[in-house]
């Protein structure tokens, strides 16, 4: 049997981190997705990485790090923080979880 017949292929969920195991899986996702509307908003304004960086004051390698998804360093706050820095709206919505879910879980949603 050949290493490729060994291979088992499983379906991930919606949440990357939680599929690697990761411990702070939520948080690590909701900053991804904060991160993927900055950079919704800067291809759409056509911002540079200096562009962005002038705006919501970091450097552009900073910038470029919270690109390739190195926001280990940021807080869910600060992050919703440069959204409102590049002229977007951050709303926080708290409601109870349904009695069919097992757990609470924290969501962000780009409008």
């Amino acid at each position: 049997m050949s290493k490729a017949d060994k291979t088992r292929i499983r379906r991930g969920g919606t949440n990357v981190f939680a599929d690697l195991g990761r411990p702070d899986a939520e948080n690590q996702f909701a900053k991804a997705q904060l991160v993927s509307r900055m950079m919704d908003v800067m291809k759409a304004r056509k911002l540079t990485q200096t562009g962005v960086a002038e705006v919501i004051g970091v450097t552009q390698p900073d910038v470029s790090n919270l690109i390739r998804g190195r926001f280990r360093g940021y807080s869910i706050d600060r992050l919703m923080g440069f959204l409102v820095a590049l002229d977007q709206d951050v709303e926080i919505v708290v409601k109870g979880k349904p009695d069919s879910r097992r757990d609470a879980r924290l969501t962000v949603t780009a409008a």
